[in-house]
């Protein structure tokens, strides 16, 4: 989203009107529940918390200044939200979801294996720290870029690419192992 159109929407939301607040919540509401999604493994607790980042957002907007783009903002407050959750050590979701259910067993071998591989990939995202899984899930899932993730956690670049670098480390001895 453009800066002016993002500072309208913003104003719009300010004055109260709801159908803004609703488009905002529209354009987000994917990337918010994926980013907690990751770190939270039960779905309804996921749920909860993208309500509550919403909540917060809906009560933080008369204080947004506008310095960070609205995505950068809003990623800052679920991060803040899934730092402070007590189940932040539970594994994220698994790819048992929808979306996999839905490919048939009639799919090839290599559809096997790549799925397979993806499951395997998931449950070892879930064993990482959880500030790990959320800027894995950040960058590599969401394509959240570093100065945008470093500026919504308050942490230079160099931190979230060191996350990065130790969280991919972490990932490959996790699969390695399991490969043994």
């Amino acid at each position: 989203m453009e800066a002016g159109n993002e500072r309208e929407l913003v104003e719009r939301c300010r004055r109260g009107d709801e159908g803004a607040f609703q488009e905002l919540v529209d354009r987000y509401k994917d990337l918010v529940f994926a980013l907690i999604a990751r770190t939270v493994q039960d779905r309804s607790r996921a749920e909860d918390l993208a309500q509550d980042v919403f909540l917060r957002v809906h009560r933080g907007l008369p204080y947004f200044r506008g310095e960070a783009r609205l995505s950068t903002w809003i990623y800052r407050i679920v991060a803040n939200v899934c730092v402070h959750d007590h189940s932040r050590t539970a594994p994220a979701l698994s790819l048992d979801d929808q979306r996999m259910r839905m490919r048939t067993p009639s799919a090839s071998d290599r559809q096997f294996g790549d799925l397979e591989l993806r499951d395997r990939l998931e449950k070892a995202i879930a064993r990482l720290p959880s500030n790990y899984r959320l800027v894995v899930a950040a960058h590599y899932l969401e394509g959240v870029q570093y100065e945008d993730l470093a500026e919504a956690l308050n942490l230079p670049m160099g931190t979230v690419k060191t996350h990065l670098y130790r969280a991919k480390q972490q990932l490959r001895r996790m699969l390695e192992t399991d490969l043994r």
